[in-house]
């Protein structure tokens, strides 16, 4: 049998997939998390240096910042999201959160941490078809961005134009930081 058809029988329709994608163009990033299925993982590297070296060291799986196993609690900086008890809590002080707003949180804060697409997000969350309109997903996460910020979580929602949504941290040691420049 050949490759391409042992590939085709074990992927179905709909699967997740996990995609390691080396490009430096923005639009062909964009579009191919727009058209990737579901749950899929996307993974983007500039360059096939970059992308070796993070396939190749095993650190892929730890990200700082968060832990979570399956059907535990998700953790983010002082973020907590319980999904058997639907509490969220940021340092220990409740927010309160509709349901949609507490699943986009969720969706969002499942490590590895990383830009969802507007059709991923609104297929986790609504799961219907998205027919691409992102009123509702604005409206949502509009909401949610204040209930944090009134909770003073210094974790915030990020919008990438024209792709979706990204979990981001104001904290040191959270989330991505800048590389540090030396004077000198």
């Amino acid at each position: 049998m050949e490759r391409e058809q042992v590939d085709a029988a074990l992927v179905q329709p709909g699967d997740p997939l996990f995609v390691a994608a080396v490009t430096r163009d923005v639009s062909a990033r964009a579009r191919l998390a727009r058209e990737l299925p579901g749950e899929s993982v996307l993974l983007m590297f500039p360059d096939q240096m970059t992308a070796a070296r993070a396939l190749s060291d095993g650190k892929l799986g730890t990200v700082p910042g968060w832990q979570s196993d399956q059907d535990a609690a998700i953790t983010y900086g002082g973020l907590l999201i319980d999904p058997l008890s639907l509490d969220v809590t940021w340092n220990g002080v409740p927010l309160r959160l509709t349901k949609l707003e507490r699943a986009v949180l969720m969706h969002l804060a499942e490590p590895p941490i990383r830009v969802w697409s507007y059709e991923r997000l609104y297929h986790a969350v609504w799961g219907g078809v998205w027919l691409g309109d992102t009123s509702v997903l604005h409206a949502t996460v509009k909401r949610l961005r204040r209930k944090l910020r009134s909770g003073g979580a210094t974790v915030f929602l990020e919008s990438v134009r024209g792709v979706g949504f990204q979990l981001r941290s104001d904290d040191a040691g959270l989330g991505e930081q800048p590389p540090a420049v030396s004077a000198g």
